[in-house]
C-alpha cells in the first residue's frame, strides 16, 4: 500500500484527502517512480476548484522528483536505482508512489538535489518557453513579468539576469519586491500602491514593452495590454485572479494591433528530444548557480499537510516554491 492526495468533490482545500492506495504494476513505457520530493504548482489549485474540471474522485499533481524502483515493459532508457525528474504526468504526483510514461522524465543529475527538481522543473520548464520559444528575450531587453516573487517568478528573474535581460516584476509587498530584486529583477511594481501601465511607462520613458508576460488573469488584463507598444505581445498564461473572459477583440486594435497568446507547456513539450533539451538547459544553470530554488523550511509541508499546503499557496503568503515531502 502506498499514501496519496484525492479529491472526491471540487472545492476549497479541505477536500483534499489523504488515502491508501494499491498502486498498480507499471504499464509498457512507463516506471514507477518512488517521489522523493513533490512540486507544488498553481495549476494544481484550478484542479481541486473545478476551474480545470475532472472526473471525480480524482487524483492531484503531475511534479516530482525520485528514484527509478520499477520498470514496465518495453522501457530501455531508464533502469531501476535511476534519479529522474519529472512534470506533465497524469495527475497523481501527489503520492508516495507514481507510474509515469518515460516520455515525462529526465535523468537528474547528481549536481542537483530531489528538493530542488521537485521545486523547480515545472517551474523552470515554463520559464523556458515563455522566455525562449514563445517570445525570444534578448540581452537589454525589458519586459514585464506579474507575480516576480512566485515560484515562476522567481526562475524568470535569475533566468532574465542570466540572459542580460531586464525583468521588470509586479509583487504585492515591499517584502516580495525585495525577493524578486536579490533575484535578479531590474525594478519592481507594487500593484497594491502604483498604476501598473504608468509605471512601465516611466521606467521605459513612454516606449512601453514589447512583451508582457501574466499569469495573474482577469485583474491585470488591461493593465497588461497598456505596457504594451504597437504590436506588442501579450502573453497570458495563467489565472490566478480567474480567467479572462468577454474579451472584445477590437481593444487589441484600439490599443495598438496587438497580439495575445495563451500558450502552455503542452503546447512546446511534445517529445522526449524537446524535455532533454528544455531540462538541460535548466540543469545547467542551476548546477553553475545562475537560479537558485532552495526551499525554506517553511514551505515544506508533509504530504498529509496538503490542504495546509495549499491555503498557503493561495494566500500568496508564500515565496518562491513550496514542496510535500512524502
Amino acid at each position: 500500500m502506498a499514501k496519496r492526495i484525492e479529491f472526491h468533490q471540487h472545492g476549497g482545500p479541505d477536500v483534499l484527502q489523504l488515502v491508501n492506495v494499491d498502486p498498480r504494476d507499471p504499464a509498457a513505457g512507463e516506471v514507477q517512480v518512488e517521489n522523493k520530493a513533490i512540486g507544488i504548482n498553481y495549476i494544481d489549485t484550478y484542479m481541486r476548484s473545478g476551474l480545470y474540471p475532472s472526473s471525480l474522485p480524482a487524483a492531484l499533481g503531475s511534479e516530482a522528483a525520485g528514484i527509478v524502483t520499477r520498470v514496465g515493459p518495453g522501457v530501455e532508457v531508464l533502469k531501476v536505482g535511476d534519479r529522474v525528474v519529472y512534470a506533465q504526468s497524469a495527475p497523481g504526483a501527489y503520492s508516495e508512489v507514481h507510474n509515469v510514461p518515460v516520455d515525462k522524465l529526465a535523468l537528474l543529475p547528481d549536481a542537483i538535489s530531489f528538493e530542488q527538481a521537485a521545486a523547480s522543473f515545472l517551474k523552470g520548464l515554463t520559464v523556458h518557453y515563455l522566455l525562449r520559444q514563445t517570445y525570444v528575450i534578448q540581452p537589454d531587453e525589458a519586459f514585464l513579468f506579474h507575480a516576480a516573487a512566485g515560484g515562476v517568478g522567481l526562475i524568470a528573474c535569475q533566468w532574465a539576469k542570466a540572459l542580460g535581460a531586464r525583468l521588470i516584476g509586479t509583487v504585492g509587498s515591499a517584502e516580495k519586491a525585495e525577493r524578486a530584486l536579490q533575484a535578479g529583477a531590474w525594478q519592481t511594481i507594487n500593484y497594491r500602491e502604483e498604476d501598473i501601465a504608468a509605471r512601465v511607462s516611466e521606467l521605459t520613458d513612454g516606449k512601453k514593452l514589447r512583451v508582457v508576460y501574466d499569469s495573474v488573469g482577469k485583474d491585470t488584463w488591461e493593465a497588461s495590454l497598456d505596457c504594451l507598444q504597437r504590436r506588442g505581445l501579450m502573453v497570458s498564461f495563467g489565472n490566478a485572479s480567474g480567467p479572462v473572459t468577454g474579451v472584445n477583440l477590437a481593444i487589441l486594435n484600439q490599443k495598438g494591433s496587438l497580439y495575445v497568446t495563451r500558450p502552455s507547456l503542452n503546447g512546446y513539450i511534445t517529445t522526449r528530444e524537446a524535455l532533454a533539451q528544455a531540462s538541460n538547459e535548466l540543469f545547467s544553470l542551476i548546477a553553475s548557480g545562475a537560479i537558485n530554488v532552495d526551499v525554506p523550511e517553511s514551505q515544506k509541508f508533509a504530504l498529509a499537510d496538503a490542504q495546509q499546503a495549499h491555503r498557503a499557496l493561495e494566500s500568496r503568503s508564500t515565496q518562491g516554491s513550496s514542496l510535500l515531502i512524502p
